[in-house]
């Protein structure tokens, strides 16, 4: 089994910026796809950034040029550098992973079907 913990999030104002964090019970990010989700009140859950198997990340459009995924594997944490944030990009993050191999849009969509995080709350105003 592994856990994954999220941490990072806080109140920001416009512009501001965030760093979440997304530390694995183990070894796994090397060679897993790894993604963050948001689900604000109300809403559907959507897809933020995902990193692949090979390291390539991908955006959704309303955040890219402003959040940047990257993982450190030596840490077994997974971040999400969030500049330039938004009152719509309040909402809660979660990370999740799969441990097999996924690559490009792949990854993308099957991050979410693997661990999760309990989730850490963004707010934007």
């Amino acid at each position: 089994q592994v856990q994954l913990v999220e941490s990072g999030g806080g109140s920001v104002q416009s512009g501001g910026s965030l760093r979440l964090s997304c530390v694995a019970s183990r070894s796994l990010y090397s060679g897993a796809c790894v993604g963050w989700l948001r689900q604000a009140p109300g809403k559907e859950r959507e897809g933020v950034a995902a990193i692949d198997s090979d390291g390539i990340a991908s955006y959704a459009d309303p955040v890219k040029g402003r959040f940047t995924i990257s993982k450190d594997n030596a840490n077994n944490t997974v971040n999400l550098m969030m500049n330039g944030l938004k009152p719509e990009d309040t909402a809660m993050y979660y990370c999740a992973a799969v441990t097999s191999r996924f690559y490009g849009n792949a990854c993308w969509s099957v991050a979410a079907s693997g661990y999760w995080g309990q989730g850490t709350q963004v707010t934007g105003s």
